[in-house]
C-alpha cells in the first residue's frame, strides 16, 4: 500500500528518532512518503492532497488535534486514517484499540495495515467541522481554551498536571457557575438547560494517566452520539462529576443534575441567552466562541485503520 506518514514535529511524545522508527516499521512492507506539519490547520490540507493523490493510508503521528485536523481533510474520501500517539494524551488512538506507548502502537498500526483491517466508521459534525471522538461545550471547552494559551514547551513536558490546574483555575476563575450558559435542544422535543455539554462519538472522555475518564457507557464507532450535560454546577456536582468519570460513570447515569442522551442523530445548542456566546471545543481542540452549534452524526463517513 502506498502510506503518507503526517507528522506534527513539536508533538509532546515525537522525537526524529520516533519518527525514524514509524518510517522503518511502515516501510518494510509498504512506500511510505513522510509530511511534517508547520502550522494549524496544515494537517487537514497535507490529508486532502493525500487522498486527491489516491494515497491508500494516511498514518498521522500527533496529538489529538492533529489527528482532528487530518481526519477532517479525509471525510468522505476512501482513504484510511491510523491513528499513531504522537501526543500527551491521544484519546482516539486508546479508545479503538491500540497501544498508548509510540512503539507498541507502531507496530500495531503495521501490522493492522498489513492485514488490510480498515473498517468504515462514523463521526460527528457541528458547523461542518467533524470530530472523532468528542465535542464539548461550556466548562470544557473554556478549560481547552486556557491550555492553549500556554507555552507549547509546557505543555509538551507537563500536558496532565497543567491541565489539572487550568480545570482549577477556570472553576474558580471567571467561569459562572449560577446561570447555565447552554440551551440543548433535539428534534423530537426533549431540551434543557447547560454549563457543560459533551457529545460524544466514543465511550473514553480522556484519559488520566493510564485510568479512562468515562461520561457514558452509550457511545461507539458503531453507533449515532452519545450526550452527557450537567444541568447545575455546585462544588459538589463538578466533584461528584469528576469522581463518577474515573470510576466507571455510575453517578452520572443516575445524578439528578445531569442530563444523558443516547443514539442521537441530531441536536443543537445554543447560548442560553440572546446576545450569548459559549465556548466549544473539538477532540481537544479549541475553536472559539459561539452562538449557535448544529450538531450531527455522519455515518459512513471515514475510513479507519483498527486492530
Amino acid at each position: 500500500m502506498r502510506v503518507r506518514l503526517i507528522v506534527n514535529p513539536i508533538a509532546s511524545s515525537m522525537t526524529d528518532r520516533h519518527r525514524a522508527d514509524i518510517e522503518a516499521r511502515l516501510g518494510a512492507r509498504h512506500a511510505v512518503e513522510t509530511v511534517l506539519t508547520n502550522a494549524r490547520d496544515h494537517a487537514r490540507q497535507l490529508a486532502a492532497e493525500a487522498a486527491a493523490d489516491e494515497v491508500d493510508v494516511v498514518a498521522v503521528a500527533a496529538g489529538d488535534g492533529t489527528l482532528n485536523e487530518a481526519a477532517d481533510g479525509l471525510i468522505g474520501t476512501p482513504t484510511a486514517l491510523a491513528a499513531l500517539p504522537g501526543g500527551s494524551t491521544n484519546v482516539f488512538v486508546r479508545a479503538v484499540g491500540f497501544p498508548k506507548r509510540l512503539d507498541p502502537a507502531t507496530a500495531a498500526v503495521a501490522a493492522a495495515i498489513d492485514r488490510g483491517s480498515i473498517r468504515r466508521i462514523g463521526v460527528g459534525a457541528a458547523n461542518e467541522r467533524h470530530f472523532l471522538f468528542h465535542l464539548g461545550a461550556g466548562f470544557d471547552a473554556a478549560v481547552v481554551e486556557r491550555m492553549e494559551q500556554l507555552n507549547p514547551k509546557v505543555k509538551r513536558y507537563a500536558a496532565h498536571p497543567m491541565f489539572a490546574a487550568q480545570t482549577v483555575r477556570t472553576l474558580f476563575r471567571g467561569f459562572d457557575r449560577i446561570v447555565p450558559h447552554l440551551h440543548v435542544t433535539t428534534p423530537d422535543g426533549q431540551n434543557h438547560d447547560s454549563f457543560f455539554t459533551v457529545v460524544s462519538n466514543v465511550a473514553p472522555y480522556s484519559y488520566v494517566g493510564a485510568r479512562r475518564m468515562l461520561l457514558t457507557g452509550d457511545a461507539g464507532l458503531d453507533r449515532p452520539l452519545a450526550v452527557t450535560s450537567l444541568t447545575r454546577f455546585r462544588l459538589v456536582d463538578v466533584a461528584g462529576a469528576f469522581g463518577s468519570s474515573v470510576a466507571g460513570a455510575g453517578h452520572l447515569r443516575r445524578a439528578r443534575e445531569v442530563v444523558q442522551l443516547r443514539d442521537v442523530e441530531s441536536l443543537r445548542i445554543t447560548a442560553a441567552h440572546p446576545g450569548g456566546a459559549f465556548p466549544w471545543q473539538v477532540d481537544g481542540d479549541y475553536l472559539g466562541t459561539v452562538a449557535t452549534l448544529d450538531v450531527r452524526y455522519v455515518p459512513d463517513a471515514l475510513s479507519v485503520v483498527l486492530p
